[in-house]
């Protein structure tokens, strides 16, 4: 079955029962066991089950498959799988403290929501296309950082490369003009010198 539309029957059949705070991320790089979690909230045990039915009929009706279903019978935490995709409702303060989102939710899928009346995660301004993986901002705004980084340490580079140019070339110059200087002050003070002992050898 195609993930995308068991994603949308399983949000169908959370929708229906009034579930809060419905969360899809994509899992497809952290487990081949699944494609995605989905985590929603429940307020009481009663509601809990309610949302757990309610997804297990829409999935059967969209022609998908559920494997299995776990904590119905107390109701705190109902896991409903359903093959590519596993739901978990819980109420909120398990949510709270297992806190599945630290686990699975790098990469948020954003949805439509009728609640909502756009995306998950978006304004209701702004356009309701069809539902679209992308990642947080946050994961988004932290791989720009070392790209900010690299532009900061190329930028860097340049202008070091002049100053050791720079302080290379002229110490190399001036001693180079200096041993220039040397050589024709050698010659001319031993030429007179030679000239001197051979007149005097002449003399002689």
């Amino acid at each position: 079955m195609d993930i995308r539309k068991l994603q949308r029957a399983i949000i169908d059949g959370l929708e229906d029962v009034k579930a809060q705070d419905i969360k899809v991320f994509n899992t497809s790089h952290l487990t081949e066991l699944f494609d995605r979690v989905i985590v929603a909230s429940g307020t009481s045990n009663r509601q809990t089950k309610a949302l757990a039915s309610s997804v297990r009929e829409k999935v059967k009706e969209a022609g998908g498959d559920i494997i299995s279903t776990e904590g119905e019978d107390i109701g705190e935490w109902v896991l409903v799988d359903c093959g590519d995709a596993v739901v978990h409702i819980l109420q909120p303060a398990l949510r709270q403290y297992y806190n599945l989102e630290e686990i699975w939710g790098d990469k948020p899928v954003r949805i439509k929501l009728a609640a909502t009346t756009g995306f998950m995660g978006a304004r209701p301004s702004e356009p309701m296309d069809e539902e679209d993986e992308i990642e947080d901002e946050a994961p988004v705004a932290a791989r720009k950082a070392p790209a900010k980084k690299t532009a900061a340490k190329s930028s860097a580079k340049p202008a070091a490369k002049p100053a050791a140019k720079s302080a290379t070339k002229p110490g190399a110059k001036p001693a180079a003009k200096k041993t220039a200087a040397r050589k024709p002050a050698a010659k001319s003070a031993g030429a007179p010198a030679r000239k001197t002992a051979a007149r005097r050898s002449a003399g002689k």
